[in-house]
C-alpha cells in the first residue's frame, strides 16, 4: 500500500508535468494534492514499517517533533486544497463559459500557496504548544507521533491544548468542508437541470472521484478531532489514523484514474 501510494501519486505528477494537455487548473490542483499525499505518507509510514520489523520500537525526540509537524502541516494543507478543488469544480460546472477567466493561473497559484501557508502555520502553532508541555511519559500509544497521542504524555493540565485542537479542527476541517458542501450543492442543482442522460453521467463522473476522496478525508478527520471527548478509545483512534495515513493517500490515484 505504501509503494502504491508513492508510485501512484508520483506517476500523476510526472504525467501532469509532461503532458501539456493536462496543464489545466483541475490537474494543477491534483498534482499539488499528489505531492502533499506523498509528503504526508512519508512522514509516518516508513517509520511505522521500521517498527514492524524491529524489536526496539523507539524514535528520537527531535524526529518525533519533526514527524508531528510535517504530518499535521500536510494534513491541514490537504483539507484546504480539497476546498479549492471543490471551488474549481463548481466554477467548471456552474460557470463553464467563464471558467478560464475565473480560474486563471494567478488565482490557482494563490489558492495553492494559501493552502500550504495555512497548513504550515497551523502545524507550527500546534507543535510549539504541545512540545512546550512537560512530558512525564516516554511511550507514545500510537504508531506515530500524532497530536492526541503526544498530548496524553503530558503531566500537566492540557485543557487549553484540547481547546486549541478543537478550534484548529474547526478552522482547518469544517471551513473547507462548508466550502465543499456549498460547491457541490450548486453542482448537484446544475446537474439536475441537464436534460440529456449522457450529459448527466459525464457531469457526475467528473466530480465523483473528487467527492469520494473528500468524503474519506473529512469523515475520518471529523471522527478523530471533532468528536465529543471520551467517545472513542485509543485503539479506535489508531485504526482511523491508519486509514487516513495509508488508505486515503493510496486511493487518491485510483479514484482519479
Amino acid at each position: 500500500m505504501y509503494l502504491l501510494t508513492v508510485l501512484g501519486n508520483l506517476l500523476i505528477i510526472i504525467l501532469i508535468v509532461l503532458d501539456s494537455r493536462l496543464h489545466t487548473p483541475m490537474y494543477f490542483f491534483l498534482g499539488i494534492l499528489s505531492f502533499v499525499d506523498i509528503c504526508y505518507t512519508n512522514s509516518t509510514v516508513p517509520q511505522m514499517l521500521v517498527h514492524f520489523l524491529s524489536a526496539w520500537k523507539s524514535i528520537p525526540f527531535h524526529r518525533c517533533v519533526l514527524q508531528l509537524y510535517i504530518s499535521l502541516a500536510m494534513g491541514s494543507t490537504e483539507f484546504f486544497l480539497l476546498g479549492a478543488m471543490a471551488y474549481d469544480r463548481y466554477v467548471a460546472m456552474c460557470h463553464p463559459l467563464h471558467y478560464t477567466v475565473i480560474m486563471h493561473g494567478e488565482l490557482c497559484l494563490g489558492l495553492a500557496s494559501a493552502s500550504l501557508a495555512a497548513g504550515l502555520t497551523n502545524s507550527l502553532v500546534q507543535t510549539l504548544m504541545i512540545f512546550q508541555l512537560p512530558l512525564c511519559r516516554k511511550v507514545v500509544d500510537h504508531f506515530a507521533c500524532e497530536i492526541l497521542a503526544v498530548l496524553r504524555l503530558a503531566c500537566v493540565d492540557i485543557s487549553l491544548n484540547k481547546v486549541m485542537v478543537a478550534i484548529s479542527g474547526f478552522l482547518v476541517i469544517m471551513l473547507p468542508c462548508v466550502l465543499v458542501l456549498f460547491s457541490y450543492a450548486h453542482i448537484v442543482a446544475t446537474i439536475l437541470r441537464i436534460r440529456s442522460s449522457q450529459g448527466r453521467r459525464k457531469a457526475v463522473g467528473t466530480c465523483a472521484s473528487h467527492l469520494t476522496v473528500v468524503s474519506m478525508c473529512f469523515g475520518t478527520a471529523i471522527f478523530t478531532y471533532l468528536r465529543p471527548v471520551g467517545t472513542s478509545s485509543a485503539g479506535q483512534e489508531k485504526m482511523v489514523a491508519l486509514f487516513y495515513a495509508v488508505v486515503t493517500p493510496m486511493l487518491n490515484p485510483s479514484s482519479t484514474a
